[in-house]
Formats: structure tokens, C-alpha cells, sequence
């Protein structure tokens, strides 16, 4: 390998795009599919909600895909679009919320029964869309509903925690820019030990 060749392989572009891999994803992408259930069952299709529940969910989890491939050549997108997933998904719960208030049905509080199992459904390495099913697609839409609130309480504060550490990383490692600069130095210092 030439000196060239190594280094390039070096580089100054770090990995990314391993989004399958976080946590956040993987619970986004339950709230997408038990949203899009939901409001096949519980929303009229021509009602504008409808769209704009899918949408919301949909926005979740594309924009963590999103930030995680820009994550590459921009740490300041990868935080914008991760900020974008966590406002979709606030919208979202919001429109749960509203659903709720609007039927006359609660939202459970923090001590409720059923509130504390879907915290143990949580924790449960590996948990999937399989593991919610029974509460996402309930008969009782106040079920259903606070369960997929309680998923989206846990992604939002996931994407809270990823953002802090988005945040930090930023800080202490700078950007693309800042990686250039130290790749293009330190090739010239290998410029000039092969020189001499």
C-alpha cells in the first residue's frame, strides 16, 4: 500500500448510518407501526388527523435515519434532524392526548397498573412492535392510546439523552470541518517525515 493509499483509508469522514442500532430507532419505528394501526381502527380516513398522526410518526423515525446518515459529514444536520424526530413525536403525543381529551377518556398517570407494566415491557431486551401488540391493538381505544403515549415517552426521552450526547461530542470533537483540518495537518506532517 502506498503512502497515499494509507492515508486515505485513514480519513476524516468517521462511520455512520448505524441508526438500526439505536435505541431511539428501533422504539420510533414501533410508535410508527402502532400509530398507523391506531389510526386505521380509531381515526376516519378522511378526517385530516388521520394523516397528520402518520405523518408525525413517519417524521420520527425518517429523521433519525436521516441524522444518522448525515452524521458522517455533518454533526450540526445529524443534531438538527434528531431535534426534528423529537418535535414530530411530541406533536404526535399531543395529538394522542387530544384524542383522549376529546372522547372524555384519562391518560394514565404514573402510577397506574398498566403504566407500570408498559415500563417492564420497556426495559425487555430486544422489545418489538410483538411485545406492545396487545395493548396497541386493544379493543379500548383509552388502552391502546396510552399505551402508544407511553412508547412515545420512552423515544422522546431517548432522543432527549441522544441529543445531550450529540451535544457533548460536538463540543469536545468539533465538526467535519475541524476533522479536515487535523487530517490535512497531520498529512503534511507525513509529508514531511517521508521528505526528509
Amino acid at each position: 500500500m502506498s503512502f497515499q493509499e494509507a492515508s486515505l483509508t485513514e480519513g476524516f469522514i468517521p462511520p455512520h448510518g448505524g441508526y438500526k442500532e439505536l435505541l431511539s430507532y428501533k422504539k420510533a419505528q414501533i410508535v410508527y407501526d402502532a400509530t398507523v394501526r391506531f389510526c386505521e381502527r380509531y381515526i376516519r380516513k378522511n378526517d385530516r388527523t388521520y394523516d397528520q398522526m402518520v405523518q408525525a410518526a413517519r417524521s420520527g423515525k425518517q429523521n433519525i435515519i436521516e441524522g444518522s446518515q448525515a452524521s458522517g459529514t455533518s454533526k450540526k444536520m445529524e443534531i438538527k434532524l434528531t431535534s426534528v424526530a423529537r418535535a414530530s413525536l411530541e406533536e404526535l403525543l399531543e395529538d394522542y392526548r387530544d384524542f383522549l381529551r376529546t372522547k372524555g377518556l384519562e391518560e394514565w398517570p404514573l402510577d397506574h397498573p398498566y403504566t407500570k407494566r408498559l415500563r417492564e415491557l420497556n426495559k425487555q431486551p430486544g422489545a418489538d412492535y410483538e411485545t406492545f401488540r396487545k395493548g396497541v391493538e386493544h379493543s379500548d381505544p383509552a388502552i391502546a392510546a396510552n399505551v402508544i403515549i407511553g412508547l412515545i415517552k420512552v423515544t422522546t426521552y431517548l432522543l432527549d439523552r441522544q441529543l445531550r450526547q450529540l451535544e457533548k461530542a460536538f463540543v469536545e470533537e468539533g465538526g467535519l470541518s475541524e476533522r479536515m483540518t487535523s487530517a490535512r495537518l497531520k498529512e503534511r506532517s507525513k509529508r514531511r517525515k517521508h521528505e526528509s
